[in-house]
């Protein structure tokens, strides 16, 4: 295995010697295994481990194996727990997706922090044809089937010449130590699943399945190449040439076929999904004026063009309120005008959205005023389950840029306002309501 990875090292992925490399150890076969042939070759490396607080004792465990590899090998060890749990909540995405911003965002900090120049991860073959399965049943382009590459950006993948059943023979004929990871045994989870039960079927059909399926990636890494030329080329007629701005000539672009295709691929970069695409291409033909979002940038469809601009984001805004009697001075130009009262008999509850009447002694001062958050959610009013903002979102058909301007009013934590919205049912004037902090958005 040795003069594998020497080869794959030299040749696929042409990294100089003497190069310094961020090791991204679990404590896993594969990872030990990569960490034993980087020790065995003319690397300088350094071993980080994430802990992820996801397995209780069990992470601990792999937590005490990975320091003591680090000791045996003589390498600097770099260690970092994380809430994972939190971190998903709060930006709203699954905890796979969590764990992974988390470690890959640690690894770069590392890596420039101490003057490596790459970071090496241990997926193998089995991981390449595992993702291409995941990938195609989540509906995806040649770019999706074709694999983990071997190298992207500073990330090297020096593990790709070898499989699992490799990987564990190597680990007893060296008789390595190393942790096995009881979640990778939950069928539950898609990659498990397809791990355990779907590619030993496939393997049963066919006995070099996998060897095939690996070479069907290479063709289509081979082919995406190709593509990516041809997408140049396409960049150059129409005269793209700007990273985050640009104008894009309609009725050159229909000459391109087929031209859903083409869109999808010149408009990738600026973050709009294969899902956005037919409507984009719907915009080709409608009145001046139509503008589609992607979280960074926008089209607006002008005359015979496509003119594509980069999002400008409203800075962060964020404010206390420790007098219950204040005008507040929001973005835009807009006022908060904040006054407390005593409830009299004919005291009626405006209708108006840009005016909230709250129960006063349930508000905990200070106050604050902050944008929206990933993770937060309220009451909406009228309702007993929380729902979260997003969601929220989602069904009033707020686009990007509704989305960006929603400031909150925060008490103790929780959602008092979406202001100018809906308050949260928690805060709401009851019967029993004696003193009403009543609060009005003034736009100007």
């Amino acid at each position: 295995m040795k003069k594998l990875f020497d080869k794959h090292i030299q040749e696929e992925l042409k990294l100089p010697y003497q190069s310094k490399i961020v090791l991204a150890i679990s404590g896993g076969a594969d990872s030990v295994v990569m960490l034993d042939l980087f020790a065995k070759s003319n690397y300088q490396c350094c071993i980080a481990h994430c802990n992820f607080q996801l397995r209780g004792i069990e992470s601990d465990g792999d937590e005490i194996l990975v320091k003591k590899l680090a000791e045996k090998y003589n390498y600097p060890f770099f260690k970092k727990n994380f809430d994972t749990k939190e971190f998903a909540e709060e930006k709203g995405i699954s905890i796979e997706m969590a764990a992974r911003d988390l470690r890959y965002n640690w690894f770069e900090k590392i890596r420039q922090d101490n003057g490596f120049q790459y970071i090496a991860t241990a997926h193998h073959q089995d991981d390449v044809i595992e993702t291409f399965f995941i990938n195609l049943l989540r509906g995806t382009g040649i770019r999706g089937l074709s694999g983990i590459k071997p190298k992207k950006g500073t990330i090297i993948r020096p593990m790709l010449f070898t499989n699992r059943s490799s990987i564990i023979e190597y680990i007893k004929n060296e008789q390595l130590d190393y942790r096995d990871d009881s979640s990778n045994s939950d069928v539950k989870i898609i990659r498990n699943k397809l791990r355990h039960q779907i590619l030993p079927m496939l393997s049963e059909i066919n006995p070099a399945a996998n060897e095939n399926i690996i070479k069907t990636v290479k063709n289509l890494q081979d082919t995406e190449h190709l593509v990516q030329k041809e997408i140049e080329k396409a960049r150059f007629i129409l005269g793209i040439k700007a990273e985050n701005n640009c104008k894009i000539s309609i009725e050159e672009l229909k000459n391109l076929k087929p031209v859903k295709a083409y869109l999808f691929e010149i408009l990738r970069p600026y973050g709009f999904n294969s899902d956005q695409i037919k409507d984009i291409e719907n915009t080709m033909e409608s009145v001046s004026g139509k503008v589609l979002y992607s979280k960074t940038h926008q089209i607006l469809k002008n005359r015979n063009e496509l003119i594509v601009s980069l999002l400008e984001l409203p800075k962060s805004f964020r404010t206390s309120i420790y007098n219950p009697d204040e005008i507040i001075n929001l973005p835009e130009g807009k006022k908060l005008v904040i006054q407390p009262m005593k409830r009299t008999d004919g005291f009626q509850i405006s209708k108006e959205q840009n005016i909230a009447a709250i129960d006063f002694d349930k508000l905990k001062f200070p106050l604050i005023i902050r944008e929206w958050e990933q993770g937060d959610y309220f009451y909406p009013l009228g309702m007993t389950k929380k729902k979260k903002l997003s969601d929220f979102f989602v069904d009033q058909k707020y686009s990007i840029i509704d989305k960006q301007k929603i400031l909150l009013l925060i008490s103790d934590n929780q959602i008092v306002w979406i202001i100018g919205q809906r308050i949260d049912n928690r805060f709401k004037i009851t019967e029993t309501t004696n003193n009403i902090l009543n609060i009005k958005q003034l736009n100007f």
